[in-house]
């Protein structure tokens, strides 16, 4: 099992930037593929990003292509989110998840491994 801290949320107005980590730990996540979520109240957990073992592939939800982007650092066993013209509506606790093999997916059942998230709030 891996364990996911996130970091790097909070309270920003509208146009800023935040990055995010996913600090990992108990096992490498060189060989996971890694996904960032995000749960806004009263909807359901959304897929954001994903990135490939290496972080030569990475994969956005449509809506969000051109302002997030994710990278890794296996040497760091972290993961990272830039997030970049943030609006009122990227407001939302951000989760890191993790899953073990290449096959990657949008879908927050095929992860095993979350963190506690991270709250972000953008004001208008």
């Amino acid at each position: 099992q891996v364990r996911l801290i996130e970091s790097g949320g909070g309270l920003v107005q509208a146009g800023d930037s935040l990055r995010l980590s996913c600090a990992a730990s108990g096992r490498t996540i060189s060989t996971y593929v890694m996904g960032w979520f995000r749960q806004a109240p009263g909807k359901d957990r959304e897929f954001v990003a994903g990135i490939s073992w290496s972080g030569g592939r990475t994969y956005y939800t449509e809506s969000l292509k051109g302002r997030f982007t994710i990278s890794r650092d296996n040497a760091k066993n972290t993961v990272y989110l830039q997030m970049n013209s943030l609006k009122p509506e990227d407001t939302a606790v951000y989760y890191c998840a993790a899953r073990q093999g290449s096959a990657f997916y949008t879908g927050s059942r095929e992860y095993n491994d979350w963190g506690q998230g991270t709250q972000v709030t953008v004001s208008s």
